[in-house]
Formats: C-alpha cells, structure tokens, sequence
C-alpha cells in the first residue's frame, strides 16, 4: 500500500514537472500581451495629447489679436497641418525635431479624422529665435495634397512653399503666396510669423498611425478615402477646424 502511494506521488511530480515549461509559456505570454497593451495604450495616449494641443495650437493661431493667420486662406485650404512645440536642436544636423498632424478637406467640405506625421531637417529657415516652435501648414491646393500624400516630401522641392501671410486679411499677400502649395508659420516667443521652411521634410507616422488607430493605415485611407470614423477624442479637434475652414461670409 505504501509502495502504491509512493508511486502515486511520484507520478503526480513527474507530470507536475512536465507541465511547468507550459505554465511557464502561458505566464510570459500573458506578461507579454500586458506589456504590449500598456506599450499600446501609453502610445495612444501621446497621440491623443497631440491632438488636443494641436487644437490648442489651431484656435491661437487663428485668433491671436494681431499676428494671426487669416480666415480667408483657412477657407481655401485643402488640408491643414498643426505641429505643436517643434524642436530646435535637432534641427540644423538633418534629424526628425518634431510630430504632428493633418486633417483635409472631404468632397462635403468636411474635415477628416487627423493622420499623424513627422517633420525633420535639414533647412536653414529656423529663424524662430526659440529652443521649440508651433508650425501650422495649410496645403493650399490639389498638387500640394499629392505631394503630402507621398511617402516623403521636401518642402521647397517637391512642392512649392512661401512664408504666409499674417493679419486680419490676406488680400495684401502677394500673388506668390496665393499661388503658393504650401502657406507656412511659426510661434515662438508668442506670435505667429510666417517662415521659410525649405528643405524640410515631411512624411506620414506610420508608428502613430498604427498606435492610435489600431491599424496599419496610410494617410491616404485616412485623410482622402476617409475609411475610418473619428475617435471620440479627434471630434473636438476636427469641430475647430471646420469652425475655421467654412466661409465666414
């Protein structure tokens, strides 16, 4: 009887034993799938940050008492891209010194769900005077729109950009600045400015994209194809932007 329950034991150990590299699997998976929804909701949680300065960014540079970017062109514009608190340092040795988005126009008038990208050197026009500035583009035309949808551009290469023009009304801006693809400002130091920012580039976050939606879209899917609905925490930010792109007349 006790030689009976001696190798009841043993087998009991035996099987315990062999069973321990599965536990062992199925504890580090659950660690891992933890990790990576930390990992996730921690990056989606930048981007929803980004978002909501980017509005702040927005209501500023449109509302500022003197140095302001004028209604007219915001009604004219195809997409609008805000980059809150752009970095110096990285500038002038040709690194990635900021993040932001765009949102463009849908065939309603419409704006989209944001998409996310980066922005980086080289380029001798940061005159801002500042460690960081917020840049706000506005693409002006249907040419610029391709050239934002590709997988990287070069402002001043492949689409043409001036510095734009900063008031109560644009219609002192010269017939390069309407013509222009690309209109461009900066804040630093409390106003906003228009400013040259040739040679930059810029090109869609895959990482953010994918971060705060989920899924490996293109900026295309989202900002043209408009295949995806807005979070719930996008809507404030695209409620601004149609408040400024609709006709004040």
């Amino acid at each position: 009887m006790i030689h009976r329950i001696k190798l009841f034991m043993a087998a009991l150990l035996v099987t315990g034993l062999g069973a321990l590299p599965a536990l062992s699997h199925e504890v580090k998976k659950h660690d891992d799938d933890m990790d990576r929804h930390h990992n996730e909701k921690h990056s989606s949680n930048k981007q929803v940050e980004m978002i909501r300065e980017s509005e702040q960014v927005l209501r500023e540079a449109v509302t500022a008492p003197d140095n302001h970017i004028p209604r007219e062109l915001l009604e004219r514009a195809e997409c609008i891209g805000v980059f809150p608190e752009v970095k110096k340092g990285a500038f002038m040795v040709g690194g990635e010194f900021g993040r932001g988005l765009f949102t463009c126009r849908q065939d309603d008038g419409s704006m989209s769900a944001p998409a996310f990208f980066k922005i980086g050197g080289p380029s001798f026009g940061w005159q801002f005077g500042g460690q960081s500035a917020d840049i706000v583009l506005l693409i002006m035309n249907e040419s610029g729109v391709r050239h934002l949808l590709e997988d990287k551009f070069t402002i001043g290469g492949n689409a043409s950009a001036v510095a734009g023009p900063v008031g109560r009304t644009a219609r002192a801006a010269t017939d390069i600045q309407l013509h222009a693809q690309i209109l461009s400002w900066s804040r630093s130091r409390g106003a906003f400015l228009g400013v040259s920012l040739d040679g930059v580039v810029i090109k869609p976050s895959q990482d953010s994209i994918q971060a705060y939606y989920g899924e490996p879209l293109t900026a295309s899917d989202i900002l043209i194809d408009n295949q995806v609905e807005p979070p719930e925490s996008a809507l404030s930010f695209i409620e601004t932007a149609n408040q400024y792109v609709r006709s004040s007349s």
